[in-house]
């Protein structure tokens, strides 16, 4: 019963359906997928910090989920300017290190591309976030991780040139729709929409497409650009 739970809410987090799948998990059952998918609602819904915090606290606070989701929250209320906190940049930092240095090979590597998210996007340090982000994808191609690749990708492609940019960027849109991905599916259509010219018949599909799902799922932060 407890595989069957599981199993469901981490389908469930792939569609979307967040306050589903932290519905199925008993209260005292799987903490660790519990927080994930708790931080997940709030990285797409902007809603649902306090429940977030609630969830990681839960967690033995030494182990390596606790930093890197801990450290996600921090680059979260950095990201959105929502509540954030003096200590936000060096937690954020501190989780993501405490992560690599407690984690496996894949936690470590999912810790290395969030700290070159946080430098890419809130320190601006292009330099030091794409040697992070290549360290990261060599352990999901190595591992055929198509889902964590598709997310490195996403923020690595920015900073190629505009043939590879757009190849990356449709690898990640194609690699997510095959795993039925929807959160991050619409996404990679929104973001492969902003990188094609005004006019581009493409764009406006892409626009057309992603837009209800946005509405559907509260993504925040695609509503919020509308």
């Amino acid at each position: 019963m407890i595989a069957d739970a599981t199993y469901i809410a981490r389908r469930l987090q792939m569609l979307g359906e967040w306050d589903a799948a932290l519905a199925v998990l008993a209260p005292d059952v799987e903490p660790e997928l519990r927080a994930v998918i708790a931080v997940d609602r709030w990285f797409f819904r902007i809603e649902g910090h306090e429940e977030a915090e609630k969830a990681v606290a839960v967690l033995e606070p030494a182990s390596p989920t606790a930093h890197l989701l801990t450290a996600r929250l921090a680059y979260s209320r950095l990201l959105f300017r929502r509540d954030t906190r003096a200590d936000d940049r060096a937690v954020a930092e501190a989780g993501y290190r405490a992560a690599i240095e407690g984690g496996d090979e894949k936690t470590r590597a999912w810790a290395e591309y969030h700290w070159a998210v946080l430098l890419d996007n809130i320190d601006e340090d292009p330099a030091g976030a794409v040697p992070l982000y290549e360290t990261a994808l060599e352990v999901a191609t190595k591992s055929g991780d198509g889902y964590f690749e598709s997310y490195i990708i996403r923020h690595l492609a920015p900073h190629k040139e505009p043939a590879e940019r757009m190849a990356m960027l449709r690898r990640s849109l194609n690699l997510r729709a095959a795993l039925g991905a929807r959160p991050q599916t619409i996404a990679a259509q929104a973001l492969l929409a902003d990188n094609l010219p005004e006019g581009e018949p493409e764009r406006a599909e892409l626009i057309r497409i992603f837009r209800p799902g946005a509405e559907e799922l509260h993504i925040g932060w695609l509503l919020s650009e509308d």
